[in-house]
């Protein structure tokens, strides 16, 4: 089972313009769809699909539509009292697969908040193969929640994966390696924002992307999924790193695509997947993702792992 934690929830409208934005002008719209998301309940839905379980801890009421839509798609939800509505999200998708994304900051919450999300994941932690923390923090969290969180969860034995980034992100890799996850999915973007490298220079030059994971890697994590948006991706590991080659795809949306990829990655282990293989499976996902409108998240089906080439770096064999 796969027990993810998505402390922001929000509600993903995709508006799909039917040409290129123009800032201040007036457009025509092709589509409107809205979707129950967030990084952990995108991973949710991308388990139940391949027929994993799963179950979604996220703050909402019982009865919020956003949590009946959850259900309604087979999804298990364990929703914990909010401290108020789930926000909405706004990505605006061109048709060259260009994405603008207008994120809001969702209720502010307290204590007793962040609390009760941490008892629900630890309580059914120790019965799941993959626990995932995910997303960003709402406002009123301490950026450290994330680091703190992992520090209890490693009482529980559980494997743990953190997706996250700005200042959670920041206070995580602070806190290695006593609060050291199983695995990390940083971007390009994500990984020179501790390393100091260039992002542009990670997402064009796998092997120097390599080395800026390993960095984590040698501070305690246990492998690091580093996606290079266009370039694919690499995996560092204490056995090596890897490169993979996306699959050719015509881009619809990356909304969701790094959540794809995370659960790729998750379902190879689940399978007993070398570390090759399980970094085919993560770029498969993605670039089918990529390859979809809004937040779709793709099925078994849709995923090509056959199409991704994977090189060694720096020697691995």
């Amino acid at each position: 089972m796969i027990l993810t934690l998505t402390p922001n929830p929000s509600i993903d409208r995709t508006v799909t313009l039917a040409g290129k934005l123009q800032p201040g002008g007036v457009q025509r719209v092709d589509s409107v769809t809205d979707q129950e998301g967030g990084k952990g309940v995108n991973i949710s839905r991308a388990s139940v699909r391949a027929a994993i379980p799963s179950i979604a801890v996220l703050p909402a009421a019982k009865d919020d539509p956003f949590v009946i839509g959850l259900l309604s798609a087979g999804i298990d939800c364990r929703p914990v009292r909010p401290a108020g509505p789930v926000r909405m999200n706004i990505t605006i998708t061109e048709p060259d697969g260009t994405t603008t994304k207008l994120n809001s900051p969702g209720a502010v919450v307290g204590p007793e908040h962040l609390e009760a999300m941490a008892e629900a994941v630890l309580a059914r932690a120790s019965s799941s193969e993959w626990v995932v923390l995910a997303g960003s923090l709402p406002a009123g969290a301490p950026a450290t929640f994330y680091a703190d969180l992992v520090h209890r969860l490693h009482q529980t034995g559980a494997q743990v994966a953190v997706d996250t980034s700005d200042a959670p992100l920041t206070a995580l890799v602070a806190a290695l390696p006593e609060s050291a996850p199983t695995l990390m999915k940083p971007n390009a973007e994500e990984l020179g924002s501790f390393t100091g490298a260039h992002p542009a220079d990670l997402e064009t030059d796998p092997a120097h992307a390599a080395a800026a994971a390993q960095q984590l890697v040698d501070q305690g994590v246990g492998a690091v999924l580093a996606t290079l948006g266009p370039h694919g991706a690499v995996l560092v590991t204490e056995a090596g790193a890897w490169h993979a080659s996306p699959v050719p795809v015509t881009v619809v949306s990356t909304v969701g695509a790094g959540d794809s990829s995370l659960f790729g990655y998750l379902l190879g282990d689940i399978r007993g997947l070398s570390e090759p293989d399980r970094l085919a499976l993560a770029m498969a996902y993605g670039s089918a993702a990529a390859a979809l409108p809004g937040t779709t998240i793709p099925t078994p089906d849709q995923v090509q792992p056959e199409l991704v080439t994977v090189t060694a770096l720096g020697g691995t064999t």
